[in-house]
């Protein structure tokens, strides 16, 4: 092989990867907004959910109670999650005390999925229900001004109005 085929080849492998690089570009960008993704505002959510009442199918009030339900379902995943994990450790050191431990952690799990969130909304609660709790926190000065993520609101609220009970062998 002579020196201008040898060339063409190298040539050849810098275009490939130059293409791979501009086609992989915009994917990194994108991640990297992703990863820089702001929390929402207690205002931001306030100004939605002072439309519920009058349109909960408009826009706004459709945001406001979907920021809700993201909150419990994502509450809920996470919860099983750490259960799951937890459970995982106490399975490798499997003494008498974990295994009671990790029967106790699956009872109030079962009964509570968002139990160790510190919320248990227990029965079915009609999200309306929950939506208009949160809502009516929003609607406070004091506690919308201590509390500027709209996740902080929402958590406290659940915290507040739905406390997890003590189970029967506690």
């Amino acid at each position: 092989m002579d020196c201008q085929g040898n060339s063409n080849w190298k040539t050849a492998i810098m275009h490939r990867r130059l293409a791979l690089l501009s086609a992989l570009a915009p994917a990194l960008l994108l991640a990297a907004a992703v990863s820089a993704v702001e929390a929402l505002s207690t205002e931001e959510l306030a100004s939605h959910c002072v439309y519920y009442q009058e349109d909960p199918d408009g826009e706004d009030g459709i945001f406001c109670v979907r920021y809700i339900q993201g909150f419990i379902d994502g509450a809920v995943a996470t919860d099983k999650r750490v259960a799951s994990n937890v459970a995982d450790e106490y399975d490798r050191r499997k003494t008498l005390t974990d295994r009671a431990i990790r029967t106790r952690l699956n009872r109030q799990t079962e009964r509570f999925p968002s139990y160790y969130a510190e919320f248990c909304l227990g029965e079915p609660v009609p999200l309306k229900a929950v939506a208009e709790l949160v809502i009516a926190d929003l609607a406070d000065p004091a506690l919308t001004a201590s509390q500027p993520l709209a996740r902080d609101v929402v958590y406290a609220t659940l915290r507040r109005e739905f406390p997890c009970a003590p189970s029967a062998d506690e």
